[in-house]
């Protein structure tokens, strides 16, 4: 049997975004930028993508970029924002539980000679907003956070978050990173106050290397990539025409009978939850993302019991995929306070709609029978 239980990392495509997909490079081929019929009927499936995800969100056309994914997308949002804001102030705002994606970039501009602020989480992986509060200065010119922790699933007070930010500095900018909350959740960008918002085309099971990056109008951000001044001069490059067309097939699909979809994903999650809890040795460390569920098992350590699972057919993760293919400390689980023996023997199990729950009594089973002869090698 093959189990995929690492939706989290990446997620089968769609069979219509493969589909439309093979008809874009075999048929509608053309350079968007082009002004003969080939390069307007590109240009149409741009438009068309841009109008799905600006519905999704809520938001202007307009006001969505194409990238080529989410790490474009943070680092666009942050470079960006950073070089254009610079005389305002060079206080940025995180959290201690981003993506590599948002921190590498933050590492980026504190070398540029910018401040940066990493406020704490409690024990669920929540930002502080006490910390929060206090971390907002006059000079702060950006505020990042993710509205879905990646490796647990913690879902963050996305509105309280904005409502609070431009309560206390309405200048400083507010960048939402949901990679893993797009498709997953209802997001509402304008209710929140949020200013940029990043997505990814491989997380709701749309092709790799797409991706988009929302934008306020009016937000002053400045380029990272120049060119032939594509995406209204924000992103130059020849857009990745077939990929644009798949995200745009995933992002109307995901939001397709969307409370069913997440009804399902929590059905999935919540019975494996009940099951694998029933093992002895185990801790729940999940939030309350409908896809995420992280388990603790003691006694052995993730990336062993990640291959003995995967010897057995069944794909998981020791946390996120990322950033490398190399075991690291997660930042994520430190920040919540697990101890090292805790955090040492943690996977991660994200689910889709394809999963069933005869998968998930067979992954049970298979970890019944691992983790006592597993447990019993280590203690030798």
């Amino acid at each position: 049997m093959d189990i995929y239980f690492d939706n989290g990392a990446t997620t089968r495509a769609f069979p219509e975004v493969r589909e439309m997909m093979d008809k874009v490079l075999e048929e509608e081929y053309g350079n968007p930028s082009s002004m003969h019929k080939k390069g307007l009927t590109a240009e149409h499936h741009l438009k068309k993508t841009r109008e799905i995800i600006a519905k999704s969100l809520r938001v202007d056309p307009k006001e969505i970029f194409f990238t080529s994914g989410g790490t474009e997308s943070n680092n666009l949002a942050l470079i960006g924002t950073a070089l254009a804001n610079q005389r305002a102030g060079k206080h940025i705002i995180s959290s201690t539980i981003e993506h590599a994606s948002v921190y590498n970039p933050l590492f980026f501009l504190e070398e540029m000679g910018f401040e940066v602020t990493f406020v704490p989480v409690d024990e669920h992986g929540i930002l502080r907003l006490d910390k929060l509060k206090e971390a907002i200065r006059e000079d702060t010119i950006l505020v990042s956070v993710m509205a879905v922790n990646n490796e647990i699933g913690s879902v963050m007070p996305m509105e309280e978050i904005g409502k609070l930010i431009k309560e206390l500095n309405p200048k400083t900018l507010y960048h939402a990173d949901c990679v893993q909350a797009y498709g997953k959740m209802k997001l509402f960008p304008r209710r929140w106050k949020v200013d940029m918002m990043s997505i990814s085309g491989h997380k709701i099971h749309g092709p790799k290397g797409s991706g988009a990056l929302y934008v306020r109008n009016g937000v002053k951000i400045k380029p990272i990539l120049y060119g032939g001044n594509q995406e209204q001069g924000l992103r130059s490059g020849t857009e990745n025409v077939p990929a644009i067309a798949g995200l745009g097939v995933a992002a109307q699909k995901i939001y397709e009978d969307h409370e069913e979809r997440i009804a399902h994903l929590r059905r999935i999650k919540e019975y494996f939850l009940e099951k694998v809890m029933e093992l002895p040795d185990t801790e729940n460390h999940s939030g309350d993302a409908p896809h995420i569920a992280s388990v603790t098992f003691l006694g052995v350590r993730s990336e062993v019991l990640l291959h003995a699972l995967e010897d057995k057919g069944i794909c998981v993760s020791a946390g996120s995929a990322c950033s490398s293919n190399k075991p690291a400390v997660s930042g994520t689980l430190k920040g919540i306070g697990l101890k090292k023996e805790e955090y040492e023997s943690t996977l991660r199990f994200t689910f889709s709609c394809y999963n069933t729950i005869e998968e998930v009594d067979f992954a049970i089973e298979e970890l019944s029978k691992l983790l006592p002869m597993l447990r019993k090698f280590i203690r030798r």
